[in-house]
C-alpha cells in the first residue's frame, strides 16, 4: 500500500482536500483527509496537488509513430472507405515515444484509434499509457466506432475517383450500412429465438463489427467540424437510434443549440493549429467556455499528433484563458472525458475502487506553469 499525504487532493467529482491523503495499491482505498491503515510507502506531497490522472479522449497515440513516417503510419487504411472491422489494438504500438511523453505530463489513460481518411474508419480503444503489450493496457476496446463527415472522406476519395467524392456519398455510404447492420442484427435475433423457422445470415465481419454500435453498446465517434455536418451526425443518431459523439466540432457554437437540445457529447480539438483547411476556419478557444457553460459534456482533446499528447494540460490551461471556468476544463482531461468515452467506471476521478491512476503536480494541471513531478498507473509509479 502506498499513501500520499500533505496533499491538495482535487477529487475530480466535486471535492477538494486540502492537506488530504490518498490511499491505494492497484486499486484507489482511501481518499480523505487521514488514513489509519499500514502502508509500504509514505510521499509526502507537502504544497503539491494530486489529481486524476488525465485522459485524453480522441487521439492516433500509438498509430502514428513518432519521426518514423509511413512504416508506423498505422491509422488509416485508406483501401476502402467503410472499414468497420478495423481494430485499433490490431495497430497500436506500445513503444511508441508518445506514450512515454504523456505519462511524463500526467496522462494516464488515451481514447486512441483510425483516423479520418475513411468514412468508416474502424474501432477506437481506450488503453492507460504504460505497458509493453497493448492488451495488458486496454481498459476498454472496442470503445467506439469512428466515423468522418465533410472534407477529409471527400479529399481522400476524389482523388482516386472513387465514392465518395461528395458529403451527399459519405452519409449514403455509411446509411447502406448502418441499415444492413440492424438487418443483420434482427436476422440473427430471429434465428436465435427460432433457429428451426428461420436461417441464420451469412457470417460478414464488417456487420459484426458494427453490431454494438446498432445496439448501442458503443457510440460513434464521429469526425464532425462544419455546422451541418454536425446536424447530419444528429440526423443520423436519430433515424438508427445510436449514440454519437461529436468529434472536434469546430464550428460548435454556430451548432450550441442543437448539441444542446440533444445532449450530445462533444470532444473539442484540436484548437492550438493552423486554420489549414476550410472547415477549420472557426477554429476557437472560446468554444469550450460556450458549450460548456451550456451544460453540453465537453472534452479536450489534442487528437495527436495533431497536437502532441503531452501538450493536451496547455490545451486545458488555453480554454481557462478564454473563459472556461477552471473545474469544467480540468473535467474536461478528467471524468468528462472518460464519461464520453464509456470508461468512467474505471478512471477519471480518485474514488475508492478506481484504478490507481494518480497524477501530481506543483499546482492545478489547467492553470500555466504548472509541471507534473510524479505520475502513477493501476498504483505503478511510471
Amino acid at each position: 500500500m502506498t499513501i500520499i499525504k500533505n496533499a491538495r487532493i482535487i477529487t475530480g467529482c466535486g471535492t477538494v482536500i486540502e492537506n488530504g491523503e490518498i490511499a491505494f495499491d492497484d486499486k484507489i482505498r482511501y481518499v480523505g483527509k487521514e488514513y489509519t491503515g499500514a502502508a509500504d510507502e509514505v510521499i509526502d506531497a507537502s504544497g503539491l496537488t494530486v489529481t486524476p490522472g488525465l485522459i485524453d479522449a480522441h487521439c492516433h497515440v500509438g498509430l502514428f509513430g513518432d519521426a518514423v513516417g509511413f512504416e508506423s503510419a498505422d491509422a488509416n487504411e485508406d483501401s476502402d472507405p467503410i472499414m468497420p472491422q478495423l481494430r485499433a489494438i490490431d495497430g497500436i504500438n506500445p513503444q511508441d515515444r508518445a506514450f512515454c511523453e504523456a505519462r511524463r505530463a500526467g496522462i494516464t489513460s488515451v481514447v486512441t484509434g483510425p483516423g479520418s481518411a475513411n468514412a468508416v474508419g474502424g474501432q477506437f480503444a481506450a488503453v492507460k499509457t504504460a505497458g509493453v503489450c497493448v492488451d495488458d493496457m486496454v481498459i476498454k476496446a472496442p470503445c467506439a466506432m469512428k466515423m468522418a463527415l465533410g472534407e477529409n472522406p471527400k479529399t481522400v476519395y476524389n482523388d482516386r475517383n472513387q465514392s465518395p467524392i461528395t458529403r451527399m456519398g459519405t452519409m449514403a455510404l455509411i446509411r447502406e450500412l448502418l441499415f444492413k447492420a440492424v438487418n443483420y442484427r434482427d436476422a440473427l435475433a430471429r434465428y436465435k429465438e427460432d433457429s428451426e423457422e428461420n436461417e441464420k445470415p451469412d457470417f460478414d465481419i464488417k456487420l459484426e463489427a458494427m453490431l454494438p454500435v446498432v445496439n448501442k453498446d458503443i457510440p460513434v465517434k464521429i469526425h464532425a467540424h462544419r455546422a451541418d455536418d454536425i446536424c447530419s451526425a444528429v440526423r443520423l443518431a436519430k433515424e438508427f437510434d445510436i449514440r454519437v459523439t461529436i468529434e472536434h466540432c469546430s464550428d460548435g457554437d454556430i451548432i450550441a443549440d442543437v448539441l444542446e437540445r440533444e445532449k450530445i457529447p462533444v470532444m473539442l480539438g484540436p484548437t492550438l493549429t493552423d486554420r489549414s483547411k476550410p472547415e477549420l476556419k472557426n477554429l476557437s478557444f472560446g468554444t469550450y467556455k460556450n458549450l460548456s457553460d451550456r451544460g453540453i459534456r465537453t472534452a479536450i482533446i489534442t487528437d495527436h499528433p495533431e497536437i502532441t499528447i503531452e501538450n493536451l494540460p496547455l490545451c486545458a490551461a488555453l480554454a481557462v484563458q478564454n473563459g472556461m471556468d477552471k473545474d469544467k476544463a480540468l473535467s474536461a482531461i478528467t471524468l468528462t472525458a472518460a464519461e464520453n468515452c464509456g470508461i468512467a467506471d474505471r478512471v477519471g476521478s480518485l474514488e475508492a475502487g478506481k484504478d490507481a491512476d494518480i497524477a501530481v503536480f506543483t499546482g492545478s494541471p489547467v492553470m500555466f506553469g504548472s509541471k507534473c513531478v510524479m505520475t502513477f498507473i493501476d498504483g505503478k509509479r511510471v
